[in-house]
């Protein structure tokens, strides 16, 4: 965690006080949350958006399935956690009701950045009431409407749209090593392969696929599908 001077230190003890240089301390410690959350990678790919994931299970006898950090929001869109699973399940579960509303009042899929906008809507409000905490997590939500979008939303509510990205422990590695080798018009297959070999390289031989989860949703079937890694040992 960073270390900040002794006189700013007094204005982390309520999310709704600024400190001297323009600060709010309490979501700076909750990006901090989010920096030490398992990697999770997005990559736009021609046709459609993939996500993966290293779960990062630690206990022999945790079921790997029950650990699930890419979650289905709507049929079109999907999201992959790091942080707080606990906030990024409350985020989530928000966003179902929300793009389940939308289809049943407007008899039509939301768009992905509307839904978007929403969950940050959420997050922001957090860092401005007091009495509450930021939550502690950053999302990757990969969708389709007309076209793919790949989106990272922030601790504080800010969201950016990306051709590939990174959250997490070791993030800025990984998006080094993505600057380096994506392209644009990239075949599923071939966004795949960059995405595992930039996680094996974000977590320095610590790589496992049987931890790894993944998903993507293409523009063909505008369906978020999961990946079933274990049957592509073979090809990666």
């Amino acid at each position: 965690m960073a270390n900040f001077p002794g006189d700013v230190m007094g204005y982390d003890r309520a999310i709704t006080v600024f400190s001297p240089d323009g600060r709010l301390l309490q979501v700076e410690y909750a990006k901090e949350t989010v920096n030490q959350g398992t990697p999770a990678i997005g990559i736009l790919y021609k046709g459609g958006v993939l996500l993966l994931v290293d779960k990062r299970i630690l206990e022999k006898l945790v079921i790997p399935s029950s650990v699930e950090k890419i979650i289905k929001i709507d049929d079109h869109v999907g999201a992959a956690i790091s942080g707080l699973p606990s906030d990024g399940r409350v985020l989530i579960d928000r966003a179902q009701q929300v793009a389940q509303n939308h289809k049943t009042t407007y008899d039509e899929a939301m768009d992905v950045k509307g839904l978007v906008k929403d969950v940050c809507n959420q997050k922001q409000a957090f860092t401005q009431y007091g009495g509450m905490r930021p939550f502690g997590v950053s999302l990757l939500i990969a969708g389709v409407d007309e076209e793919p979008h790949l989106f990272m939303t922030e601790v504080s509510g800010v969201f950016f749209e990306l051709k590939a990205g990174a959250i997490g422990a070791n993030s800025r590695e990984i998006i080094d090593y993505l600057n380096k080798n994506y392209k644009e018009n990239l075949s599923y297959e071939e966004a795949l392969k960059l995405a595992i070999n930039a996680l094996k390289n974000g977590l320095n031989g610590k790589f496992d696929l049987d931890r790894v989860e993944g998903a993507y949703v293409d523009t063909t079937t505008k369906m978020f599908t999961k990946i079933d890694l274990k049957k592509l040992k073979t090809k990666l």
